[in-house]
């Protein structure tokens, strides 16, 4: 029996995607990652909870459409870095689950990002919305 040598064809290698297909499969992968950290990270699922009762919320509020983009944005940008972290965490986990520094500190910097995105969605909401709040609340009073 002949055995392989480097002269021997191998198949060649796929064809990349392209076009709408490729978009298609960028947003199979999106979907599956949306899941996945849906699945594993109860952080993710708290933020999520937020964005379902928040979003709604800055669709009613009675302000102009770049406000409520804000709002809307605002909301948004926890999620997307809350997805970051997530990502960063489980490719830390992936290479070893043993303590170093580098990896806490990895971690560590995530976490931050994500404090960092909450205290911009919920300063926005306050210098937003704060004034609406004050007026309804006068009003009832």
């Amino acid at each position: 029996m002949d055995r392989p040598t480097d002269s021997t064809p191998r198949r060649p290698p796929r064809k990349k995607r392209d076009g709408v297909l490729r978009g298609l499969y960028a947003l199979r992968h999106s979907y599956d990652g949306f899941v996945a950290t849906l699945h594993n990270e109860s952080a993710f699922r708290q933020e999520l909870v937020a964005a379902v009762v928040l979003i709604p919320c800055a669709v009613l509020v009675p302000l102009g459409a770049v406000e409520r983009v804000m709002l809307v944005a605002s909301v948004l940008l926890v999620l997307l870095v809350e997805l970051i972290n997530s990502s960063i965490e489980a490719a830390i986990d992936r290479i070893s689950l043993e303590r170093h520094e580098l990896s806490g500190r990895a971690k560590d910097c995530g976490s931050a990002a994500v404090t960092v995105a909450v205290l911009i969605c919920a300063i926005t909401w306050i210098a937003l919305c704060g004034p609406l709040a004050v007026r309804w609340i006068r009003t009832l009073l």
